[in-house]
Formats: structure tokens, C-alpha cells, sequence
């Protein structure tokens, strides 16, 4: 490893490529990378199986900081894994759910600011199926355990009573991904953890280069557990109309005083603070390397505070003055202990961050009226489980007029050809 020092531009990218993190493994690996003025590579990836929900704006808000710390940023919409992940999206619709996640994807990135022409975006099938790749998971199939195969999916694949081999080649899988995406780090949530130490053990063993790997916090999901595709309770959609969305955060699970598995908390925390961050920066020019940040952003780019806000406040809470005026926020640990000593209530911070949900989205959702082409992916990618097949058409009889003679063809016994018979010439 190397040990050159490194320069204040090198642990400023560092800082920003690590901030907000909840946890760091191999960070040497990218401060080396950084220290001889090299550039890192990073990838993360999505299994395009359920439906993609907010959570998804804490890794993308994310990829902005890579961004501004000049990190060449691959973003795996992973088809293989979305089959693999115990029939989660079955082959018939991986296709188009792969094509959904890229119109979601495009759109969260254009509503933040961030250039998708600094972007690779690579689907797993275009190369987890070449000769190179299979070789690599038979030579890893040859050395893995059972135990440690189904220890690193845990966390990620669906546990069933009787799980599926699938869900054991799974972890492998995404371990030989970063060879072959030629990352210097991968990124991902918390949950991720096992498969990313079961990479950092298996990896040197086939010959490859360790990475490292960046972990954001998991968001709780509404009702405190974890946010969850397959529960449309615990989260809320991209396309969830402002109705919706101000319905299921008055639902929270948000009790007073109570900052443990608070999903309206967390959340602030999470996307609300970190964008609206974001956005302060960038008014003040403090793109980094991300010179074409903020460029071509669709939707209001205002950061979530209220015009009385003091110089260094990122997050505003609107009350009236009977209720003590407004409140301003310069972290959100500011936020969290004002909650915590019921100083802020649940109804306040509530309507404070339904608003900045649905300002969110108002531009995603507005992308999406406008696309014929997303909406019909859409229809295909999550059918509606209640609509009714539609009925075959009744096959239209044809009149088949009789021979010239007057005799009908007799009917043929089954599967077998009518024999042609001979006609006289008609007179």
C-alpha cells in the first residue's frame, strides 16, 4: 500500500467522498488512489425487482459527492441478480423492470442536478453472461462454502424455509462484479455489509485486487422496520401522488420524543438535510471537480428553508407564532435533540418533510407525464394484479363455398390431410 502523504485537495475529495457514511471498509485503499493523484473508480448497483422507492435518494444523493471528488462513477442495473433474487422478478419481466429503474434513475438524477453524462450505466447481462465472467464463478463455486455463501446473502437475498441455489450464487456474483466493472471501491447500504467483506475474503484468493467499501445508513420505513418494496406501507413511491404522500407520513410511525426506528426522522436526516446541503453548496460554487453540477436540473433547486432563515441553516420547520414561530435548523443533530427533548412535535415535523417529499418528486413525476414511452414501460414492468386478462377474440368463421358440383368435401378424420379430389370442368 502506498504511503505517500497526502495533499489538502487529496483529503478534501477523501472528506467528500466519505462524508455522511455510516461505515468505511478499506478506506486506505482510496486515500492511496487520492495521494498519487490518481482517479477512483466506484460502482453501485440495483436489482430492478420491486418497485424503487425514496430511500433510493440517499445512495443517488450520494453519487453527487463522488461526483464533486472526481470519483468515474458506474452505476450496475444488476438483471442477473433481480432473477437470482428468489424469483423476486421472474425472466419476463426483468426486462422492463430494468428499463424502469433506468427511467427512475435518469430522472432522481436530473431532479438533484447531477450530469448523467458523467455516468456509466451498465446492465448486468452484457457481460455476466461471456465466457471470462462464467469461468470465474465456477472457479469461485470451487473454493466457496456453503456457510459462507448463504452467510454473505443474509442480508439482501429473501430468506425462504427452503431457499433456493440461486440465493447462494447471488453473493459471488457481486463480488466478481467489481473485477469486472473495474471499481476501486463499491457502494452500497449497510445492509450490504456481508456480501461486501465475503468479496473483500474471496476475491484476493482468485487472483484479484481487494477493494473498498462505502456504506450509507438504511433508512427505516414508515412504520419504523425496514423500508421495503414488497410493502407499500413502509414507503413511499416515486410516482405516489402529494395525496398519498401526505397520507402515509400522517400514518408514520413518528412518536414524540422518540428518535429510535422513526422513519419521518430518519428520512429528513437521510435525504432532506443531505439535498438540501447539496443545494446551499452549489449556490456558493462548492461543486468540487463537478464543474456541470446544477446544469440542465429540472424543478425547483431551492434548498428546504424559509426566507427568514439565519445565514447556515439547512433545514426550516414552519409554525405559527402562538406556536413559537418558526424553527431553523443548521444540523439535523440540532433537529434530532430538539425532537428528543419534545421541543419539535411529531405533527410539525411531519408537515415539514411531506413537503419537501412531494417538492421532491413534483419533477420526477412531471418527467414521467411526459413520457409515453415510461408510462407504457411502466404498465409492463408491475402489471396490475387485479385487472382482468383480456378475453380472446373469437376466431371469425370463414365461408368456404362448394365445389362447382354441388358435392361438399366430406370432413377430414382427425390429423389428416383432405385429399384433393378431382373436379370436371363445368360445362
Amino acid at each position: 500500500m502506498s504511503t505517500l502523504p497526502m495533499s489538502a485537495e487529496a483529503e478534501a475529495k477523501y472528506e467528500l467522498i466519505t462524508r455522511r457514511l455510516q461505515e468505511v471498509l478499506g478506506g486506505d485503499i482510496i486515500k492511496a488512489i487520492l495521494a498519487e493523484g490518481k482517479t477512483p473508480k466506484a460502482y453501485w448497483g440495483s436489482a430492478p425487482t420491486g418497485r424503487p422507492h425514496i430511500g433510493y435518494f440517499v445512495p443517488l444523493t450520494k453519487i453527487a459527492d463522488f461526483l464533486r471528488a472526481g470519483v468515474e462513477v458506474t452505476v450496475l442495473l444488476a438483471d442477473l441478480h433481480a432473477f437470482l433474487d428468489n424469483m423476486k422478478a421472474p425472466l419476463d419481466l426483468v426486462k422492463h423492470r430494468t428499463k424502469y429503474y433506468e427511467f427512475i434513475l435518469f430522472a432522481v438524477f436530473h431532479s438533484l442536478g447531477i450530469p448523467t453524462e458523467k455516468l456509466r450505466v451498465v446492465e448486468g447481462t452484457s457481460y455476466q453472461l461471456t465466457k471470462e465472467y462464467n469461468l470465474d464463478s465456477y472457479r469461485l463455486a470451487a473454493i466457496v462454502t456453503e456457510h459462507d455463501a448463504k452467510k454473505a446473502g443474509a442480508e439482501v437475498v429473501k430468506q425462504v424455509e427452503s431457499p433456493l441455489l440461486s440465493g447462494l450464487i447471488y453473493p459471488g456474483l457481486q463480488a466478481l462484479d467489481e473485477q469486472y466493472l473495474g471499481c476501486d471501491f463499491q457502494f452500497g447500504g449497510v445492509d450490504q455489509r456481508k456480501i461486501f467483506t465475503f468479496a473483500e475474503q474471496y476475491l484476493p484468493r482468485l487472483g484479484y485486487a481487494k477493494r473498498a467499501h462505502l456504506m450509507n445508513a438504511m433508512v427505516p420505513g414508515l412504520g419504523g422496520g425496514k423500508m421495503s418494496s414488497s410493502d407499500p406501507n413502509s414507503k413511499i413511491d416515486f410516482l405516489d401522488p402529494p395525496s398519498v404522500v401526505k397520507k402515509k407520513i400522517r400514518a408514520a410511525f413518528c412518536e414524540e420524543g422518540n428518535i429510535e426506528e422513526n422513519g419521518v426522522l430518519a428520512f429528513a436526516g437521510a435525504v432532506v438535510f443531505p439535498i438540501s446541503q447539496l443545494r446551499l453548496e452549489r449556490l456558493k460554487g462548492e461543486t468540487g471537480s463537478d464543474k456541470e453540477e446544477g446544469k440542465g436540473a429540472v424543478g425547483d433547486q431551492s434548498p428546504f428553508t424559509l426566507e427568514d432563515a439565519p445565514e447556515g441553516t439547512i433545514f426550516s420547520i414552519a409554525r405559527k407564532e402562538n406556536y413559537g414561530g418558526n424553527l431553523h435548523y443548521k444540523s439535523f443533530k440540532d433537529m434530532e435533540d430538539d425532537f428528543k427533548e419534545k421541543r419539535l412535535y411529531p405533527k410539525d415535523l411531519k408537515d415539514a418533510v411531506a413537503g419537501a417529499i412531494i417538492k421532491l418528486l413534483e419533477p420526477i413525476q412531471k418527467q414521467f407525464e411526459e413520457n409515453p414511452e415510461w408510462k407504457e414501460v411502466e404498465r409492463l414492468a408491475y402489471p396490475d394484479p387485479n385487472a382482468k386478462p383480456e378475453k380472446k377474440k373469437k376466431k371469425e368463421k370463414v365461408y368456404h363455398p362448394p365445389p362447382p358440383d354441388g358435392t361438399a368435401l366430406a370432413p377430414a378424420p382427425e390429423n389428416q390431410a383432405v385429399e384433393a379430389k378431382e373436379v370436371p370442368p363445368s360445362s
